[in-house]
């Protein structure tokens, strides 16, 4: 049985997917771009700032699962420009205690609305 997961403190979706998905204890959670719910709008800086709003992003729809960082066993990062893997990595290091999740990186072409960044996470219970 899937379970919808979908929370105001993430931005909603901008086209036919959910938040994310449950499936027998596991989590789905669709790409974050670096879009503020409050406002709608990109944070403002560069790729820090916006994988600080991207994990943001991503905390609330696991709060909504009752769920934390902690939980996630795999990432997807996508970025606009590889070099802006490192400046990534600093804040992306910060957002987990003890043990980081797998993790696959990629630079595409173009990401929505022209973000810098999008990840997307596994987690488990």
């Amino acid at each position: 049985m899937k379970k919808v997961i979908s929370t105001s403190g993430a931005p909603a979706a901008i086209g036919p997917y959910s938040q994310a998905i449950e499936v027998n204890g596991t989590i789905y959670a669709s790409g974050q771009i670096p879009i503020d719910p409050s406002t709608g709008e990109f944070v403002s800086g560069g790729i820090k700032e916006q994988t600080e709003q991207v994990f943001k992003n991503i905390k609330a729809i696991l709060a909504e699962a009752g769920l934390t960082t902690g939980n996630i066993v795999k990432t997807t990062v996508l970025l606009s420009d590889i070099a802006n893997f490192v400046a990534m990595n600093e804040v992306y290091a910060t957002q987990f205690e003890g043990a980081y999740p797998a993790r696959s990186a990629f630079a595409v072409k173009d990401l929505p609305k022209g973000a810098l960044v999008e990840i997307e996470v596994i987690a488990v219970r």
